[in-house]
């Protein structure tokens, strides 16, 4: 199935309820492949297991104005290349 969306003033798109339903996720990938962009639903309990790596968590770290320093967040995505 396909469906037209229109992106808000600030980029934003809804997916219609009824794809959102089929997945017990609220996140989802977006990834571009060449001119097109391929949304997936990301469930973040396997994530672990793929060998991801949360570099910034609001709830974590944003906590108080807290944050991360940026060296740390620079060093973090560096390693990941």
């Amino acid at each position: 199935m396909s469906k037209v969306v229109k992106a808000t003033s600030k980029g934003q798109v809804t997916l219609p309820a009824k794809w959102r339903k089929r997945f017990d996720t609220d996140r989802f990938l977006i990834k571009e492949e060449g001119s097109a962009l391929i949304i997936s639903p990301l469930e973040v309990d396997r994530l672990e297991s793929e060998h991801w790596e949360t570099i910034f968590d609001a709830e974590r770290d944003g906590a108080g104005g807290k944050g991360i320093a940026i060296d740390e967040f620079i060093a973090a995505l560096k390693s990941t290349l």
